[in-house]
């Protein structure tokens, strides 16, 4: 064992733990800690040789602990623009994060939506991800307010067109595409040179489970989200010799009106009656789409997100993906062990 980790395994004994949101007691004594106490408890005392500055550069720097961004009320300084927050996981994120102490810009494209938010509190910006105008507008709004910076962006609106795919024409694809990729590819290009300015900022995007294993019924959605990993994870590796973190979060499935938002781009797009599909429509989709239900198995609350998206925006070292609810874990072990058929057929039960 080196000196590195003698340091290491003596802090870890001896500090008090770090919690996303550590009991009174736990806080005062993590405060003790780090205006420099050197003495461990129970009288306990270490060599000189091996005793910790327990500063707080020295601990960030050699032991990758964020000082001041786990407890409520300690993100006063940073700000975060939000998208997709008329309900869902962008609502339950704003509302999460600002509860946390970051000053959170929510956006939805319905001024009815963001008048909603600012009465609850929220600050808020009109920005539709198919509207050009709109997303510049928005993220001028948001930059005059802090001064010109945004230390973090949470890309989360988007929508389904289901269908199966011989069904769907060439315009559902470039609308749904325009909402849910081109338009966060946008506001994420005028984010960045921000954050290479300010030198930080955490970029996280809403993926999905459907974003690395294809169900039926759901290719435009699908095909949007292969799209974002595949984009996100090239502006990952591209900014490693920059201060910017990009992550990306993949749900199965959460609580949302998601499928509820869905309906009009179905009716709008498909003409299922005339589909030689039209009795599997009937059978499936129609009854999945129009009837109410129990929540899916394994389903979660949108705040399950939101405890992922905290470890994105304040860990020293944020995760590349982070997978929610059990389907996605159980998804992301089959496409690595089955073959292509068998994943298929797996598929094909859902």
């Amino acid at each position: 064992m080196n000196y590195s980790q003698v340091q290491t395994n003596l802090f870890a004994r001896w500090a008090p733990p770090v919690s996303a949101d550590p009991p009174p007691s736990r806080q005062r004594r993590a405060l003790s800690t780090t205006a420099g106490a050197s003495r461990p408890p129970s009288g306990r005392s270490l060599p000189s040789s091996l005793r910790l500055d327990t500063s707080p550069l020295r601990i960030t720097r050699s032991l990758g602990i964020a000082i001041g961004v786990t407890g409520k009320g300690s993100n006063m300084s940073k700000s975060i623009l939000i998208t997709g927050c008329s309900s869902g996981i962008g609502y339950d994120a704003a509302h999460g994060l600002k509860a946390r102490g970051w000053r959170v810009f929510a956006s939805c494209r319905q001024q009815a939506d963001c008048d909603r938010l600012r009465d609850e509190g929220l600050e808020t910006v009109l920005i539709d991800y198919a509207d050009e105008a709109s997303i510049k507008k928005g993220l001028d709004r948001v930059l005059n307010a802090t001064g010109g910076r945004l230390e973090a962006l949470f890309n989360n609106g988007a929508f389904a067109c289901p269908g199966a795919v011989e069904d769907l024409p060439r315009d559902a694809l470039r609308e749904i595409f325009e909402a849910n990729l081109f338009g966060w590819h946008d506001l994420t290009r005028r984010v960045i040179p921000i954050m290479r300015k300010q030198g930080e900022g955490r970029i996280v995007n809403c993926s999905s489970v459907l974003g690395f294993v294809a169900a039926p019924w759901r290719g435009a959605y699908n095909s949007t989200k292969f799209a974002l990993e595949g984009l996100t994870d090239t502006l990952r590796v591209e900014m490693r010799d920059t201060p910017i973190c990009v992550s990306l979060i993949e749900p199965g499935p959460i609580t949302t009106k998601f499928r509820l938002n869905a309906i009009p781009h179905f009716e709008k797009w498909v003409d299922w009656e005339a589909s030689a599909r039209a009795d599997q429509y009937r059978n499936t989709l129609m009854k999945r789409l129009y009837k109410e239900s129990k929540p899916d198995r394994f389903e979660l609350p949108p705040s399950a997100v939101t405890k992922k998206l905290i470890h994105a925006l304040e860990s020293p070292r944020p995760r590349a993906r982070y997978y929610v609810t059990v389907p996605t874990h159980l998804m992301g072990v089959a496409r690595r062990v089955l073959p292509t058929s068998g994943l298929d057929w797996l598929l094909s039960k859902g």
